[in-house]
């Protein structure tokens, strides 16, 4: 196995450069609807049609993903099988052709294996973040189904996105970030562009994060902008954990796994639509995502109406969930729910 690279600052994170070895391609023909043989291509630059429908119509999708190194130095991956599940539900709502595992699974392995000096020591709190996408490719203008599609993906040694104490979140009342008929349940790039902006403001006024309210009635909770939105009740010495769904929040593989956890705990799980006003009855409430794992938020405002709830920083019950989750991603905690892939060497 190949070691961290010696000379790279592990603790200086930029997530606007990259300086890996390269990424993976694979193209679709759709006239034999076939996928070529993964090729590394020692650049960070695609060659790419002007008139691609990726960039005009916006028919693409991507993932988020990460490998660690455990104790004796050996890369893991993290539930590459579920990503590669749910970037063929994206696929096919944005009518293109799925990845099949097989073919996802041997891309990112080699995306990593090629780029194995980036994955960061066991003892950095870090990752390497492996982001495949997909997007329709061939030159045309209408919205004829493409006759080419490219899958690459790339990777970049990454630090968590929130840092690692609690975030403040705003209700974004002035925009809706996915009609409840929409696209909100899949990862498009059309779901995060318009909420730059707001994003920007929120921490001009010194918010981490924005949370998104259903946009038909504005009383539900979606999710965060960059995560789901987990809460948790402790109740007569039972803890329960919530994961907030709707028909517009993305499937998140990383609350997935904390409810999993939750229930090994012996923890009450239950996945149900939350109203905003019962967030005063959670003690804690955690944002779970790939790239900002858990993170505790410590309160949610909404200028429109003046409420604001607060909770615990970094409580008991994120400790213990947090702590598990991220023993089993380094690989210092048995992995009883086969999560964790070993790298193919």
């Amino acid at each position: 196995m190949i070691p961290p690279k010696s000379d790279y600052q592990w603790d200086v994170y930029d997530s606007k450069k990259n300086n890996v070895n390269g990424h993976v391609e694979c193209s679709y023909d759709a006239r034999t609807g076939q996928w070529s043989v993964p090729e590394f291509v020692e650049s960070p630059m695609l060659s790419v049609h002007g008139l691609a429908p990726g960039l005009h119509y916006g028919q693409q999708v991507f993932e988020g993903l990460q490998a660690r190194r455990d104790p004796s130095g050996e890369i893991i991956i993290f539930r590459p099988d579920a990503n590669a599940a749910r970037m063929r539900r994206s696929a096919a709502f944005v009518s293109m052709p799925e990845v099949p595992e097989d073919l996802f699974l041997e891309s990112v392995h080699l995306a990593i294996r090629r780029n194995a000096e980036f994955v960061c020591p066991h003892d950095v709190k870090g990752s390497l973040y492996i982001r495949p996408f997909q997007f329709g490719s061939s030159a045309q203008i209408g919205l004829d189904p493409p006759d080419e599609f490219l899958f690459c993906v790339f990777v970049q040694p990454h630090i968590a996105f929130h840092g690692h104490g609690a975030i403040k979140a705003l209700v974004l009342d002035d925009f809706d970030r996915a009609a409840t008929r929409g696209s909100g349940a899949v990862k498009v790039g059309g779901n995060y562009a318009p909420v730059i902006r707001w994003t920007s403001e929120a921490k001009r006024d010194g918010y981490n994060v924005l949370l998104h309210l259903d946009s038909q009635t504005q009383t539900e909770v979606d999710e965060f902008s960059t995560s789901s939105f987990l809460g948790i009740r402790e109740a007569e010495g039972q803890t329960t954990l919530t994961v907030a769904g709707s028909a517009a929040s993305l499937d998140s593989i990383t609350a997935d796994s904390a409810a999993k956890l939750a229930v090994s705990l012996g923890w009450a799980v239950e996945r149900r639509r939350v109203r905003f006003d019962d967030l005063q009855s959670f003690t804690e409430v955690l944002a779970a995502g790939t790239a900002a794992g858990l993170v505790p938020v410590s309160c949610v405002y909404r200028k429109s109406t003046g409420q604001r709830f607060d909770f615990l920083p970094g409580g008991p019950s994120y400790e213990k969930l947090w702590g598990l989750l991220r023993d089993i991603q380094r690989g210092v905690a048995p992995d009883n729910f086969g999560w964790c892939h070993k790298l193919v060497e």
